[in-house]
């Protein structure tokens, strides 16, 4: 796999006094393989260095470590992006995005829908980018990546010849390094929405104005894993967004979708795709924990795809409980025999933990529970082994047992 921060092949640029950077304390992270630097674990600044500048990093006995991105107005004040001499200039992104894209295209992902570009799994910390055939959505949420973002459309037009390229800055990522929220066009002229095939499902897309980069690219080969068993039967799809699991459903047999969403946008979307598609989804635009709590039907397939409940450590325990709660009322609502697909999207969540919360819930549902699938990103969203971070997304398919 070629995307990772250990796979430059040029000769190293000599390390350089002037270059002002950090000395890292002993026992930091990143003497374990791990990419960041959090303020903890500085020893010493030198140099002068400003926000969004490339920086060295030097270990307490002043040998180099490589070269990061820096900015101390952020939780993380620096992220390595090569464990050599590093510009952050034309050639750099050349190579890196020309390596991102090499690994997609080994994959045989329809460049209609593919992430090409993943941050950190790809030695870009903060930048993403997403491939809707000729149109690229893009995301920089780093201030270093934010700085240089026309410099990296530039090359994004040499190596792909797009007729757009949206810049979609509104994650609430760029909080945390002091950016502002921004949307505009990098290259071409904003894009009509446009669709977008998956399967038999169609998908409208609209770079500038619809949910996030477009689509939840990540989960999007869980659709049909979990449509298998929809075969003929009443499917409840929860959190739906723009309607990927139930239109799968459909699509493979299933008697009848319900989805939910707290979101009228992503009710219409569904409506809208369900359309564009040939079938039909009845919807419910509702909180769900409210929906689950209140609704009496019971059903035979029931997909649970919330958005993350925790986005740190302080909060994991609670997101526990919102998951232990969404399970425990839809394992109630479950028929004989029926399946629940239920994931998660935060790295806080361990696949553990999650686990656990549907374990707890199963057993104070008094119901039995064999697994018959795992879940995990798809992979052009790269889990890198030593940056746990990488690796977000898990989910499982369950059936219930008959109680002994």
């Amino acid at each position: 796999m070629d995307g990772g921060v250990d796979l430059d092949l040029t000769p190293p640029l000599p390390f350089s006094s002037a270059m002002p950077g950090l000395i890292i304390k002993p026992r930091a992270r990143i003497f374990h393989g791990h990419e960041w630097i959090y303020s903890s674990e500085i020893q010493k600044t030198f140099g002068d260095p400003q926000p969004g500048d490339v920086i060295t990093l030097k270990d307490f006995k002043d040998r180099p470590l490589g070269t990061a991105i820096y900015n101390p107005n952020s939780q993380i004040v620096a992220r390595r992006i090569s464990r050599r001499k590093q510009k952050l200039d034309e050639e750099f992104f050349t190579r890196r995005i020309g390596q991102a894209i090499a690994y997609r295209d080994s994959l045989a992902i329809d460049e209609k829908l593919r992430r090409l570009i993943w941050s950190e799994s790809d030695g870009l910390p903060g930048l993403i980018l997403d491939q809707y055939g000729p149109h690229l959505v893009l995301q920089t949420t780093t201030l270093a990546m934010d700085q240089r973002k026309d410099l990296i459309a530039s090359v994004l037009v040499a190596l792909l010849k797009p007729e757009s390229i949206t810049l979609r800055n509104d994650s609430s990522m760029r909080k945390a390094e002091g950016l502002e929220d921004e949307i505009r066009m990098l290259h071409g002229s904003q894009p009509e929405p446009f669709t977008v095939e998956h399967g038999e499902s169609i998908f409208e897309i609209d770079p500038a104005n619809g949910q996030k980069t477009g689509l939840y690219l990540d989960i999007m080969e869980c659709y049909g894993s979990v449509a298998k068993h929809a075969v003929g039967k009443k499917v409840l799809d929860v959190f739906c967004n723009q309607g990927g699991f139930g239109l799968a459903s459909m699509k493979a047999g299933a008697e009848s979708v319900l989805a939910v969403d707290i979101s009228e946008s992503a009710t219409a979307a569904t409506k809208r795709n369900a359309e564009l598609s040939g079938v039909t989804i009845d919807t419910v635009t509702s909180n769900a924990f409210d929906f689950l709590r209140r609704h009496e039907e019971t059903y035979d397939l029931i997909i649970l795809d919330p958005p993350s409940f925790t986005r740190n450590k302080k909060t994991v325990k609670d997101a526990m409980r919102g998951y232990k709660e969404i399970h425990l009322r839809a394992l109630r609502m479950l028929n004989d025999s029926g399946i629940l697909a239920t994931f998660c999207c935060s790295h806080h969540a361990t696949r553990e933990l999650f686990l656990g919360s549907l374990q707890d819930a199963a057993v104070d549902a008094k119901r039995t529970l064999r697994l018959i699938d795992n879940h995990q990103q798809r992979l052009d969203h790269p889990i890198i082994a030593t940056l746990p971070e990488t690796e977000y997304l898990k989910g499982f398919t369950f059936q219930l047992a008959p109680n002994r």
